[in-house]
């Protein structure tokens, strides 16, 4: 599997599970259906593409600083149920 392709699909997992946790609906609330557009619209426009490097080890920071805290949190409280999944 290409590298844009699984970030995509982990990303889009993290969010699915937790809107799922965070907002108990079994489908996305509109923010986070947004954050998802967003991260997805970031990772299009990825200079590295398929050399990317994770973000958190990445010397550009291409999300604005309120999707960057956004995603920082989805991540926190996603992470370790990605692992269940």
């Amino acid at each position: 599997m290409d590298r844009m392709k699984r970030e995509r699909e982990t990303i889009s997992l993290m969010i699915d599970i937790y809107c799922k946790a965070e907002h108990k609906q079994d489908t996305l609330c509109e923010k986070c259906h947004e954050l998802k557009e967003y991260a997805f619209f970031r990772l299009s426009k990825c200079p590295f593409q398929e050399k990317k490097p994770a973000c958190q080890n990445c010397k550009i920071h291409c999300y604005k600083p309120d999707m960057k805290v956004q995603v920082k949190e989805v991540m926190k409280k996603s992470g370790p149920k990605i692992i269940v999944k």
